[in-house]
């Protein structure tokens, strides 16, 4: 199997700051080829890598006042290995988080789902976020939870995957966010999943049904949106003006639809 991704955002740096990117394939068991530009109008700056966990990889840049390029690409061949399991992630990912927030939706998850455990709670959580919840792009907000998607009933990738993880924990299982480059996925962008530990294991679940999960590539691996935003910033102001994000597949089989489980590739 054969993935290339890339991205391209064009941001205008209002007075200067800090850029943490996490636009990169995370590290993996296969074979990769990448490049990472950051441009000023006045030429090139600095980027520095920093390790994150479950194979993240954030990348500084100190932007200075003006037009700022980031163009990423990366060609990856091969699977990556499962998904590590330590300790930490079997008490991490069963509390409540920022969007997640799994103790405001107890009483709901637990009466819903009741009796139910391992993969056929996960089938029933997806399929139960799958059939209740509409993507609508621009119908929530950046600050909305788990409990506000419960409520509106529509949302994108990322109020999706926040609502599967915060009634996954509400019933005690292990459930976290991740970001991936997802080929096929229509409309294009980085696509926001939830991963549950079931039956010793990282699986990846994901409620949209937007794209085939084989084909996904994992950027970034956290508790909800906080951990895995793609940009963030701090210390001055900035207005992203663009941003393209492509990602393709040679040898993908077609869209999945089952809500069965499978790890991330």
């Amino acid at each position: 199997m054969l993935r290339t991704v890339s991205c391209h955002l064009s941001l205008d740096v209002r007075s200067p700051l800090e850029l943490y990117l996490a636009v990169a394939v995370a590290d993996g068991a296969y074979d990769r080829s990448e490049l990472l530009t950051v441009r000023h109008e006045d030429g090139p700056l600095d980027v520095v890598e920093i390790k994150a966990g479950h194979g993240g990889r954030i990348h500084h840049v100190q932007a200075p006042t003006g037009r700022v390029v980031v163009d990423y690409q990366a060609s990856v061949s091969g699977l990556a290995a499962p998904a590590p399991v330590e300790d930490l992630d079997l008490v991490e990912y069963r509390q409540p988080s920022r969007y997640a927030e799994s103790d405001r939706l107890l009483a709901f998850a637990r009466d819903q789902f009741r009796g139910l455990a391992g993969a056929d709670l996960v089938h029933a959580v997806v399929a139960w976020v799958s059939a209740h919840v509409t993507y609508l792009s621009g119908s929530s907000l950046p600050t909305d939870g788990a409990t506000d998607t419960l409520l509106k009933r529509r949302g994108v990738c990322r109020d999706f995957a926040h609502l599967v993880v915060a009634l996954l924990r509400a019933c005690d299982m292990p459930a976290r966010l991740v970001s991936v480059y997802a080929p096929r996925l229509k409309p294009m962008d980085f696509h926001a999943v939830a991963e549950a530990y079931v039956d010793g294991a990282w699986h990846l679940l994901d409620a949209t049904r937007l794209a085939p999960r084989e084909g996904m590539l994992r950027i970034a691996t956290g508790r909800d949106a906080t951990d895995t935003a793609f940009l963030s910033s701090y210390g001055g102001a900035l207005t992203l003006r663009s941003m393209t994000v492509t990602a393709t597949v040679d040898g993908l089989m077609d869209a999945d639809d089952d809500g069965g489980l499978r790890a991330l590739l």
